[in-house]
């Protein structure tokens, strides 16, 4: 009796998929325009409500920090999203060497 090995076939979920780019620059807008609307909130609040001092305090700090946290969480990369690689691919023998990228006249 013979007996085929077969290599079984890795089969990737749908799931276990990245999202897209565009997906991905999406929500981290979206993030980012909530947060600065919380911090242009708070800059309001800020002036506006006659409150005692410490909430006022608690006011402008967010108005100085949410920028810097927005800005943070907007450049994020999605989860689990490659590194972006620096690598040249092979030297095409059409191509103009590295060292004389200059057109001539």
């Amino acid at each position: 009796m013979v007996k085929l090995w077969r290599k079984k076939a890795i089969v990737h979920p749908v799931t276990d998929a990245q999202p897209s780019l565009s997906e991905d620059i999406g929500r981290r807008e979206k993030r980012y325009l909530i947060q600065m609307g919380i911090r242009t909130l708070c800059l309001i609040l800020a002036v506006v409500v006659p409150g005692p001092w410490p909430y006022k305090i608690l006011f402008i700090a967010g108005a100085i920090f949410l920028p810097y946290i927005a800005v943070i969480g907007a450049n994020e990369r999605g989860k689990g999203a490659p590194a972006p690689t620096f690598d040249t691919p092979e030297a095409n023998q059409n191509e103009i060497p590295r060292h004389r990228r200059e057109i001539g006249s």
